[in-house]
């Protein structure tokens, strides 16, 4: 964990479900999380509520939500991140699933209320970056589509004084985050993913076979910003192993050796959207232009 003492950048990750950050971008947060400079904040939108459960003696569908945070906040000390905050809505679940209709899922929320709950935050913790899904949410959940087009939206409304006045009223004051990045898993790391399963001789599941044929993960162009994570995939495996309701035993971290994965993880990918310094140019840091 960063000394906040000394950290002059604040990076505020925003997403649906407690395992998203470590599935996604662990190493990413867990390499500034271990900067001086930075400062980590993640905002999850609910507690996984309607997740799957890997095993039953983990959590029953009653105890979740509860069990999840727990793994969140397990994830969270592996990673560095020296703040965490709930916006308290319910899992939504899958498309189409029953979970869809409960009336404190988050895609039953009032956009405004989201959205005011994400503009609040930033106004507090003031970031220079945020990080949130792509507008597909990397796979289509409809939680995660929803926080990407929330978080977007909080990004422009905290920097204006006309959008909940009531929050300067409280002490508040606007912020103009500096960048903002989607970031999904990018394709080709999918097609590599099951090139090597195949060379190992292993049983490539059905649902990594399907990824590489359905528009899944952000397109390889798309990556305009890609985080050399390699020398922290030990802390992003020991933060995934936090989440272990969500860890399928045909899971690709565990099918595959940890040297394997290391290598196959070694970069995360994500895509600028909007920035007040310019490019990225290769820099290959989500503070370049910044520092």
């Amino acid at each position: 964990m960063s000394d906040t003492q000394f950290a002059s950048l604040t990076l505020m990750a925003v997403f649906a479900h407690p395992d998203d950050e470590t599935f996604g971008i662990g190493g990413t947060l867990a390499r500034y999380g271990a900067d001086p400079a930075v400062r980590v904040v993640l905002v999850c939108a609910t507690r996984g509520e309607a997740g799957e459960i890997s095993d039953p003696n983990l959590a029953s569908p009653e105890d979740l939500g509860h069990v999840r945070e727990q793994e969140l906040r397990c994830a969270c000390r592996h990673l560095g991140v020296d703040a965490l905050y709930f916006l308290d809505y319910r899992d939504s679940g899958m498309a189409g699933a029953p979970d869809n209709q409960h009336p404190h899922a988050l895609i039953q929320a009032d956009f405004e209320q989201v959205v005011g709950k994400i503009t609040a935050l930033i106004r507090r913790e003031r970031p220079d970056v945020i990080v949130t899904f792509d507008e597909t949410g990397g796979y289509g959940h409809p939680d995660h589509v929803a926080v990407h087009h929330y978080t977007k939206a909080a990004f422009t409304a905290a920097a204006d004084p006309s959008r909940y006045p009531e929050q300067l009223e409280a002490g508040l004051t606007p912020h103009q985050a500096r960048k903002l990045y989607y970031t999904a898993i990018p394709r080709r790391f999918f097609r590599a993913l099951v090139a090597k399963m195949q060379e190992l001789g292993l049983e490539v599941p059905e649902r990594y076979r399907e990824r590489q044929e359905m528009p899944f993960g952000l397109p390889d162009e798309a990556c305009t910003t890609d985080i050399l994570v390699q020398d922290f995939w030990d802390v992003k495996l020991a933060a995934a192993r936090c989440h272990a309701t969500q860890l399928r035993p045909d899971s690709f971290i565990a099918l595959l050796p940890p040297e394997v994965m290391r290598e196959l993880q070694a970069w995360e990918c994500f895509q600028l959207a909007e920035t007040l310094v310019g490019g990225d140019e290769e820099r290959h840091d989500l503070f370049a232009g910044l520092r």
